[in-house]
C-alpha cells in the first residue's frame, strides 16, 4: 500500500450551534480536502496533505488536527496571512458555507512550493475544491496533475457564493472539464452538477464528464445515496438509513473512502465493481452524518463495521 497526496484547502469552520439557549458558533478544523485527508488516514491508509495555512494560532490547530489523525504534512507551507474562516449556518442537516479571508490563507500555495518527489511518489493524487479558484494554488494543482503518472481523483466541491462576476460559472465548468479529462475518478454532488450543468439530468451530466475522459464518476445524492457512471448505464446505490444531525464533511468522507480503497485494493478492475465500493463509502458518510462536525467525525473501518454489521 502506498500513499495518497491531497492538495487543497485547510481552514477553520465556524458551525452554527446553540449553548444555554443562545446562538453560538462551534470552531472546528475543516476544508473539504483536509476532511478527505483525515478521512483517508482514519480508514487506515497513508496520506500527505499539501496546501498553505496562515501564521496564527488557528493554523497551529490545523497542524495539530492533521498530526493527531496521522496525516503527513511534508507539503504543508506557512504563509503570512490570518487563517481563513468558513462560517456555516444550517437549514436542517445541510450547511450553508460563507467564506472569509482576503487573501485566503488556503490559496497561497504556488507551483514552486511543491515537493516533486512527494508528488511523483503518490499512488493517488487528489486535487479539488475551492483552493483551485485561487490562481496560485490552481497553478500548483496543474503542475502536480502533470507530474503524476498514477491515479488522479478530482472533486470540484462547488460553492456558488464564491462564483462571483460574469463568466465565473463558465470558467469553473472549463476547469472541471480540464481535470475530468485526466481523472480516474470524479466525485461530486447533485448540487454541484446543478450549478455546472443546469437543467441537465444527473445521469446525463455524469456521462458528460465521462465523455470528457473521466474513467468513473460518482454523484452523491444525499439521503438518496449515489449514482455511479463507470461503463454502461449509470447505477444507483442506496444510502443506509441514519439519524442525520450534521452533513458537514459527508461528501468528503465518500471521497476519503473511495481513495482509501484505491490505495488498499488498487484500481477497480471491472466497472461493475464500483457500486460495492460506493456502498461502503456511503456507510462511511452515514456515520459522519450522525456526529457533528467535519474532520472530527471521520470514522475508522472498525467503527463503520460496528455501525453497519454484515
Amino acid at each position: 500500500m502506498g500513499y495518497a497526496m491531497v492538495l487543497g484547502e485547510a481552514l477553520i469552520d465556524l458551525l452554527e450551534a446553540e449553548w444555554d439557549g443562545e446562538p453560538v458558533f462551534r470552531q472546528v478544523v475543516g476544508g473539504g480536502p483536509l476532511n478527505v485527508a483525515v478521512g483517508i488516514a482514519r480508514l487506515g491508509s497513508d496520506v500527505e496533505f499539501v496546501g498553505s495555512v496562515g501564521d496564527d494560532g488557528l493554523a497551529g490547530r490545523i497542524r495539530t488536527v492533521l498530526g493527531s489523525a496521522g496525516v503527513g504534512q511534508r507539503g504543508l507551507v506557512t504563509v503570512a496571512a490570518p487563517s481563513a474562516l468558513a462560517v456555516a449556518t444550517f437549514a436542517g442537516a445541510e450547511p450553508d458555507f460563507r467564506f472569509y479571508g482576503d487573501p485566503p490563507s488556503y490559496g497561497m500555495l504556488g507551483p514552486d512550493d511543491l515537493d516533486r518527489a512527494l508528488v511523483e511518489g503518490a499512488d493517488v493524487l487528489y486535487c479539488g475544491s475551492i483552493a483551485l479558484l485561487c490562481p496560485r494554488t490552481l497553478a500548483a494543482a496543474r503542475r502536480a496533475w502533470g507530474l503524476t503518472g498514477r491515479l488522479r481523483v478530482f472533486d470540484p466541491n462547488v460553492r456558488p457564493n464564491l462564483l462571483t462576476g460574469a463568466g465565473a460559472v463558465d470558467e469553473l465548468r472549463s476547469l472541471v472539464a480540464e481535470f475530468a479529462a485526466g481523472a480516474h475518478l470524479v466525485k461530486l454532488s447533485a448540487a454541484d452538477l446543478a450549478v455546472l450543468y443546469p437543467d441537465t439530468p444527473v445521469a446525463e451530466a455524469a456521462e458528460r464528464l465521462r465523455a470528457l475522459g473521466a474513467e468513473a464518476v460518482v454523484v452523491t445524492l444525499g439521503a438518496r445515496g449515489a449514482l455511479v457512471a463507470a461503463g454502461g448505464e449509470a447505477v444507483a446505490v442506496a444510502a443506509p438509513e441514519v439519524a442525520a444531525v450534521d452533513a458537514t464533511g459527508a461528501g468528503d468522507s465518500v471521497m476519503a473512502a473511495l481513495v482509501a480503497d484505491l490505495l488498499a485494493d488498487g484500481p477497480v478492475p471491472d466497472p461493475a465493481a464500483w457500486p460495492d465500493r460506493v456502498a461502503f463509502a456511503l456507510q462511511v458518510a452515514g456515520l459522519v452524518c450522525e456526529s457533528p462536525g467535519g474532520a472530527a467525525s471521520m470514522p475508522t473501518r472498525a467503527q463503520v463495521a460496528a455501525r453497519f454489521p454484515g
